[in-house]
Protein backbone atom coordinates (compact mmCIF):
# COMPACT_ATOMS: atom_id res chain seq x y z
CA UNK A 1 0.00 0.00 0.00
CA UNK A 2 1.29 3.44 -0.91
CA UNK A 3 1.21 6.64 1.13
CA UNK A 4 -2.15 7.91 2.37
CA UNK A 5 -3.41 11.42 1.84
CA UNK A 6 -4.09 13.44 4.97
CA UNK A 7 -7.85 12.98 4.42
CA UNK A 8 -7.59 9.20 4.11
CA UNK A 9 -5.21 9.01 7.06
CA UNK A 10 -7.50 11.17 9.18
CA UNK A 11 -10.45 8.90 8.46
CA UNK A 12 -8.47 5.74 9.26
CA UNK A 13 -6.94 7.11 12.46
CA UNK A 14 -10.06 8.92 13.75
CA UNK A 15 -8.07 12.16 13.94
CA UNK A 16 -9.18 15.27 12.12
CA UNK A 17 -6.95 16.87 9.45
CA UNK A 18 -6.73 19.92 11.73
CA UNK A 19 -5.43 17.75 14.61
CA UNK A 20 -2.92 16.05 12.30
CA UNK A 21 -1.56 19.42 11.18
CA UNK A 22 -1.21 20.49 14.83
CA UNK A 23 0.55 17.26 15.80
CA UNK A 24 2.93 17.71 12.87
CA UNK A 25 3.80 21.22 14.04
CA UNK A 26 4.44 19.91 17.56
CA UNK A 27 6.59 17.03 16.33
CA UNK A 28 4.13 14.55 17.77
CA UNK A 29 3.14 12.85 14.51
CA UNK A 30 5.32 13.79 11.54
CA UNK A 31 4.09 12.93 8.01
CA UNK A 32 6.07 10.44 5.96
CA UNK A 33 6.33 12.99 3.17
CA UNK A 34 5.37 16.60 2.53
CA UNK A 35 4.97 17.80 -1.05
CA UNK A 36 7.57 20.56 -1.50
CA UNK A 37 5.32 22.53 -3.86
CA UNK A 38 1.85 22.21 -2.37
CA UNK A 39 2.80 21.44 1.24
CA UNK A 40 0.36 18.57 1.17
CA UNK A 41 0.98 15.91 3.81
CA UNK A 42 1.17 12.17 3.17
CA UNK A 43 1.31 9.41 5.78
CA UNK A 44 2.56 5.82 5.70
CA UNK A 45 0.12 3.03 6.64
CA UNK A 46 2.48 1.85 9.38
CA UNK A 47 1.94 5.22 11.13
CA UNK A 48 -1.68 4.31 11.84
CA UNK A 49 -0.94 2.51 15.11
CA UNK A 50 0.88 5.57 16.48
CA UNK A 51 -1.90 7.87 15.31
CA UNK A 52 -4.59 5.70 16.89
CA UNK A 53 -2.63 5.63 20.15
CA UNK A 54 -2.46 9.43 20.11
CA UNK A 55 -6.21 9.60 19.46
CA UNK A 56 -7.01 7.24 22.33
CA UNK A 57 -4.74 9.08 24.75
CA UNK A 58 -6.31 12.41 23.82
CA UNK A 59 -9.73 10.90 24.59
CA UNK A 60 -8.39 10.11 28.04
CA UNK A 61 -7.60 13.79 28.42
CA UNK A 62 -3.83 13.26 28.50
CA UNK A 63 -1.73 16.39 27.82
CA UNK A 64 0.19 16.42 24.54
CA UNK A 65 3.56 16.67 26.29
CA UNK A 66 2.90 13.43 28.17
CA UNK A 67 1.68 11.72 24.99
CA UNK A 68 4.96 12.71 23.35
CA UNK A 69 6.82 11.01 26.18
CA UNK A 70 4.73 7.82 25.95
CA UNK A 71 5.35 7.57 22.21
CA UNK A 72 9.07 7.08 22.89
CA UNK A 73 8.52 4.14 25.26
CA UNK A 74 8.26 0.41 24.71
CA UNK A 75 4.85 -1.20 25.28
CA UNK A 76 5.44 -2.21 28.94
CA UNK A 77 6.73 1.16 30.22
CA UNK A 78 4.10 2.96 28.13
CA UNK A 79 1.36 0.92 29.83
CA UNK A 80 2.81 1.83 33.25
CA UNK A 81 2.76 5.54 32.34
CA UNK A 82 -0.88 5.31 31.26
CA UNK A 83 -1.76 3.46 34.48
CA UNK A 84 -0.03 6.16 36.55
CA UNK A 85 -1.82 8.92 34.62
CA UNK A 86 -5.21 7.31 35.15
CA UNK A 87 -4.56 6.78 38.87
CA UNK A 88 -3.97 10.52 39.17
CA UNK A 89 -7.13 11.27 37.17
CA UNK A 90 -9.15 9.07 39.54
CA UNK A 91 -7.63 10.80 42.58
CA UNK A 92 -8.42 14.22 41.12
CA UNK A 93 -11.95 13.10 40.27
CA UNK A 94 -12.49 11.86 43.83
CA UNK A 95 -11.38 15.23 45.19
CA UNK A 96 -13.73 17.08 42.83
CA UNK A 97 -16.56 14.70 43.74
CA UNK A 98 -16.05 15.52 47.41
CA UNK A 99 -16.06 19.23 46.60
CA UNK A 100 -19.24 18.90 44.53
CA UNK A 101 -20.95 17.00 47.35
CA UNK A 102 -19.91 19.69 49.81
CA UNK A 103 -21.16 22.52 47.59
CA UNK A 104 -24.49 20.80 46.96
CA UNK A 105 -24.97 20.28 50.68
CA UNK A 106 -23.81 23.81 51.52
CA UNK A 107 -26.16 25.44 48.99
CA UNK A 108 -29.04 23.17 50.01
CA UNK A 109 -28.75 24.47 53.56
CA UNK A 110 -29.23 28.00 52.20
CA UNK A 111 -32.25 26.99 50.13
CA UNK A 112 -35.44 27.93 52.04
CA UNK A 113 -37.24 25.14 50.21
CA UNK A 114 -35.03 22.62 52.03
CA UNK A 115 -35.86 22.82 55.76
CA UNK A 116 -32.99 22.06 58.16
CA UNK A 117 -33.77 18.80 59.91
CA UNK A 118 -30.37 17.57 61.04
CA UNK A 119 -29.51 17.82 64.70
CA UNK A 120 -26.31 19.71 65.55
CA UNK A 121 -23.22 17.53 65.84
CA UNK A 122 -20.07 17.77 67.92
CA UNK A 123 -16.96 15.70 68.55
CA UNK A 124 -15.32 14.14 71.57
CA UNK A 125 -11.65 13.41 71.15
CA UNK A 126 -8.33 12.28 72.59
CA UNK A 127 -4.70 12.37 71.46
CA UNK A 128 -1.65 10.40 72.56
CA UNK A 129 1.96 10.36 71.33
CA UNK A 130 4.66 7.94 72.46
CA UNK A 131 8.40 7.59 71.80
CA UNK A 132 8.10 3.86 71.14
CA UNK A 133 10.63 1.26 72.27
CA UNK A 134 13.54 1.94 69.91
CA UNK A 135 13.87 5.65 69.10
CA UNK A 136 15.83 7.90 71.45
CA UNK A 137 13.39 10.80 71.11
CA UNK A 138 9.85 11.51 69.94
CA UNK A 139 9.62 13.53 66.71
CA UNK A 140 5.84 13.12 66.40
CA UNK A 141 3.29 15.73 67.41
CA UNK A 142 -0.35 14.83 68.09
CA UNK A 143 -3.11 17.34 68.89
CA UNK A 144 -6.86 17.16 69.44
CA UNK A 145 -9.18 20.04 70.19
CA UNK A 146 -12.81 20.96 69.72
CA UNK A 147 -12.21 21.96 66.10
CA UNK A 148 -8.71 20.80 65.10
CA UNK A 149 -7.31 17.25 64.96
CA UNK A 150 -3.72 16.80 63.80
CA UNK A 151 -0.80 14.38 63.59
CA UNK A 152 2.66 15.33 62.30
CA UNK A 153 5.64 13.00 61.98
CA UNK A 154 8.93 14.87 61.92
CA UNK A 155 12.14 13.60 60.34
CA UNK A 156 15.77 14.68 60.23
CA UNK A 157 17.85 16.19 63.00
CA UNK A 158 15.24 18.93 63.58
CA UNK A 159 12.21 16.69 63.07
CA UNK A 160 10.65 17.27 66.48
CA UNK A 161 10.49 21.09 66.25
CA UNK A 162 9.37 20.79 62.60
CA UNK A 163 6.35 18.63 63.48
CA UNK A 164 5.50 20.88 66.46
CA UNK A 165 5.75 24.00 64.28
CA UNK A 166 3.44 22.48 61.67
CA UNK A 167 0.71 21.74 64.21
CA UNK A 168 1.17 25.02 66.09
CA UNK A 169 0.66 26.93 62.83
CA UNK A 170 -2.84 25.43 62.59
CA UNK A 171 -3.97 25.99 66.17
CA UNK A 172 -5.37 29.46 65.48
CA UNK A 173 -8.14 27.65 63.59
CA UNK A 174 -9.47 26.49 66.97
CA UNK A 175 -10.67 30.00 67.78
CA UNK A 176 -11.01 31.71 64.39
CA UNK A 177 -14.52 31.68 62.98
CA UNK A 178 -14.60 29.69 59.74
CA UNK A 179 -17.75 29.87 57.58
CA UNK A 180 -18.61 26.45 56.20
CA UNK A 181 -18.45 27.72 52.62
CA UNK A 182 -14.90 28.97 53.16
CA UNK A 183 -13.62 25.83 54.84
CA UNK A 184 -11.26 24.63 52.14
CA UNK A 185 -10.00 28.13 51.33
CA UNK A 186 -9.17 28.77 54.98
CA UNK A 187 -7.36 25.47 55.27
CA UNK A 188 -5.42 26.10 52.05
CA UNK A 189 -4.28 29.49 53.37
CA UNK A 190 -3.32 27.87 56.68
CA UNK A 191 -1.10 25.37 54.85
CA UNK A 192 0.95 28.28 53.49
CA UNK A 193 1.56 29.40 57.09
CA UNK A 194 2.50 25.84 58.01
CA UNK A 195 5.10 25.69 55.24
CA UNK A 196 6.62 28.97 56.42
CA UNK A 197 6.73 27.71 60.00
CA UNK A 198 8.52 24.49 59.02
CA UNK A 199 10.99 26.39 56.84
CA UNK A 200 11.63 28.71 59.77
CA UNK A 201 12.64 25.74 61.91
CA UNK A 202 15.12 24.61 59.27
CA UNK A 203 16.74 28.05 58.98
CA UNK A 204 18.02 29.56 55.77
CA UNK A 205 21.33 27.70 55.93
CA UNK A 206 20.03 24.22 56.67
CA UNK A 207 20.01 21.40 54.18
CA UNK A 208 16.62 19.81 53.29
CA UNK A 209 17.14 16.65 55.31
CA UNK A 210 17.68 18.52 58.58
CA UNK A 211 14.04 19.48 59.17
CA UNK A 212 10.87 18.11 57.68
CA UNK A 213 7.54 16.65 58.64
CA UNK A 214 4.38 15.00 57.43
CA UNK A 215 1.07 16.61 58.33
CA UNK A 216 -2.40 15.12 58.47
CA UNK A 217 -5.08 17.34 60.01
CA UNK A 218 -8.85 17.73 60.04
CA UNK A 219 -10.80 20.91 60.75
CA UNK A 220 -14.29 20.48 62.24
CA UNK A 221 -17.10 22.97 61.56
CA UNK A 222 -20.11 21.21 63.02
CA UNK A 223 -21.15 18.98 60.14
CA UNK A 224 -18.15 18.79 57.81
CA UNK A 225 -14.52 17.89 58.26
CA UNK A 226 -11.93 19.46 55.98
CA UNK A 227 -8.83 17.31 55.53
CA UNK A 228 -5.29 18.45 54.75
CA UNK A 229 -2.83 15.65 54.14
CA UNK A 230 0.79 15.42 53.06
CA UNK A 231 3.10 12.48 53.72
CA UNK A 232 2.37 9.01 55.09
CA UNK A 233 0.44 9.65 58.29
CA UNK A 234 -3.12 8.43 57.80
CA UNK A 235 -6.80 9.01 58.52
CA UNK A 236 -9.14 6.06 59.00
CA UNK A 237 -12.91 6.31 59.27
CA UNK A 238 -15.01 3.77 61.14
CA UNK A 239 -18.57 4.02 59.81
CA UNK A 240 -21.35 1.47 60.26
CA UNK A 241 -18.82 -1.09 61.47
CA UNK A 242 -16.57 -0.77 58.40
CA UNK A 243 -13.06 0.75 58.46
CA UNK A 244 -11.97 2.94 55.56
CA UNK A 245 -8.57 4.56 54.92
CA UNK A 246 -9.47 8.00 53.54
CA UNK A 247 -5.96 9.29 52.90
CA UNK A 248 -3.43 8.23 50.29
CA UNK A 249 0.19 7.68 51.31
CA UNK A 250 2.65 10.00 49.58
CA UNK A 251 5.46 7.46 49.41
CA UNK A 252 7.60 6.05 46.63
CA UNK A 253 6.29 2.55 47.34
CA UNK A 254 2.64 3.68 47.17
CA UNK A 255 3.39 5.33 43.81
CA UNK A 256 4.75 2.01 42.59
CA UNK A 257 1.56 0.27 43.77
CA UNK A 258 -0.56 2.89 41.96
CA UNK A 259 1.42 2.26 38.78
CA UNK A 260 1.06 -1.51 39.08
CA UNK A 261 4.77 -2.14 39.66
CA UNK A 262 4.23 -3.51 43.17
CA UNK A 263 1.40 -5.39 44.82
CA UNK A 264 0.06 -4.14 48.18
CA UNK A 265 1.53 -7.26 49.80
CA UNK A 266 4.99 -6.52 48.33
CA UNK A 267 4.70 -2.87 49.40
CA UNK A 268 4.05 -3.82 53.03
CA UNK A 269 7.52 -5.37 53.37
CA UNK A 270 9.44 -3.19 50.91
CA UNK A 271 12.67 -1.81 52.48
CA UNK A 272 11.89 1.70 51.16
CA UNK A 273 8.24 1.81 52.20
CA UNK A 274 8.82 4.95 54.30
CA UNK A 275 10.55 6.94 51.53
CA UNK A 276 8.38 10.04 51.07
CA UNK A 277 7.65 11.72 47.75
CA UNK A 278 5.76 14.59 49.42
CA UNK A 279 6.45 16.26 52.77
CA UNK A 280 6.82 19.66 54.39
CA UNK A 281 10.39 20.89 54.30
CA UNK A 282 12.95 22.62 52.14
CA UNK A 283 13.53 21.09 48.73
CA UNK A 284 10.52 18.78 48.87
CA UNK A 285 7.22 18.59 46.99
CA UNK A 286 4.89 20.08 49.59
CA UNK A 287 1.61 19.94 47.63
CA UNK A 288 -1.10 18.77 50.05
CA UNK A 289 -4.28 16.82 49.42
CA UNK A 290 -7.31 18.89 50.44
CA UNK A 291 -10.68 17.17 50.77
CA UNK A 292 -14.05 17.56 52.45
CA UNK A 293 -16.06 14.96 54.34
CA UNK A 294 -19.64 15.05 55.54
CA UNK A 295 -19.74 13.73 59.09
CA UNK A 296 -22.43 11.44 60.45
CA UNK A 297 -23.48 10.70 63.98
CA UNK A 298 -21.61 7.61 65.12
CA UNK A 299 -18.55 8.14 62.91
CA UNK A 300 -15.17 7.52 64.52
CA UNK A 301 -12.04 9.05 62.98
CA UNK A 302 -8.48 7.90 63.63
CA UNK A 303 -5.47 10.01 62.67
CA UNK A 304 -2.16 8.21 63.16
CA UNK A 305 1.51 8.36 62.27
CA UNK A 306 3.16 5.51 60.40
CA UNK A 307 4.49 4.23 63.71
CA UNK A 308 1.08 2.57 64.02
CA UNK A 309 0.11 1.77 60.43
CA UNK A 310 3.40 0.13 59.39
CA UNK A 311 3.56 -2.30 62.31
CA UNK A 312 -0.09 -3.03 63.09
CA UNK A 313 -2.30 -4.66 60.41
CA UNK A 314 -5.49 -2.85 59.43
CA UNK A 315 -7.52 -5.74 60.83
CA UNK A 316 -6.10 -5.18 64.31
CA UNK A 317 -6.61 -1.42 64.04
CA UNK A 318 -10.21 -2.10 63.02
CA UNK A 319 -10.77 -4.38 65.99
CA UNK A 320 -9.44 -1.88 68.54
CA UNK A 321 -11.25 1.09 67.01
CA UNK A 322 -14.53 -0.82 66.94
CA UNK A 323 -14.25 -2.27 70.46
CA UNK A 324 -12.76 0.61 72.47
CA UNK A 325 -15.26 2.77 74.33
CA UNK A 326 -14.12 6.34 74.88
CA UNK A 327 -11.52 7.98 72.59
CA UNK A 328 -9.04 8.02 75.50
CA UNK A 329 -9.28 4.25 75.78
CA UNK A 330 -8.89 3.86 72.02
CA UNK A 331 -5.66 5.89 71.75
CA UNK A 332 -4.11 4.12 74.74
CA UNK A 333 -4.89 0.70 73.30
CA UNK A 334 -3.58 1.63 69.84
CA UNK A 335 -0.28 2.94 71.21
CA UNK A 336 0.05 -0.19 73.35
CA UNK A 337 -0.63 -2.31 70.27
CA UNK A 338 2.18 -0.57 68.34
CA UNK A 339 4.61 -1.01 71.21
CA UNK A 340 3.51 -4.60 71.62
CA UNK A 341 4.56 -5.12 68.00
CA UNK A 342 8.09 -3.97 68.78
CA UNK A 343 7.55 -0.21 68.91
CA UNK A 344 10.23 0.48 66.25
CA UNK A 345 9.08 4.06 65.67
CA UNK A 346 7.38 6.96 67.41
CA UNK A 347 3.63 6.42 67.42
CA UNK A 348 0.87 9.03 67.59
CA UNK A 349 -2.90 8.60 67.52
CA UNK A 350 -5.87 10.95 67.57
CA UNK A 351 -9.38 9.51 67.87
CA UNK A 352 -12.53 11.61 67.47
CA UNK A 353 -16.15 10.51 67.76
CA UNK A 354 -19.00 12.38 66.07
CA UNK A 355 -22.02 12.74 68.32
CA UNK A 356 -25.23 14.71 68.62
CA UNK A 357 -25.07 17.80 70.80
CA UNK A 358 -27.57 18.13 73.61
CA UNK A 359 -29.85 21.10 73.05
Amino acid sequence: MGLLTIGAFAKASRLSPKALRLYDELGLLTPARVDPVTGYRFYAPEQLDQARLVAWLRRLGMPLARIQQIRTLEAGPAAQEIRAFWAQVEADTAARRDLATFLIDHLSRKDPAVPPTAKPLGIRYAALSDRGLVRESNQDTAYAGSRLLAVADGFGSHGAPASAAAVDALKHLETDGVPAGSLLNVLEDAVDHVKQAVHGVAGSGSSPEEAGTTLTAMLWTGSQLALVHIGDSRVYLLRDGELFQITHDHTMVQSMVDEGRLSPEEAASHPQRSLLVRALGRGTDSTPDLRLHDARRGDRYLLCSDGLSTVVPDGEIHRVIAEAGEPEQAVRRLVALANGSGGPDNVSCVVADVMELQR
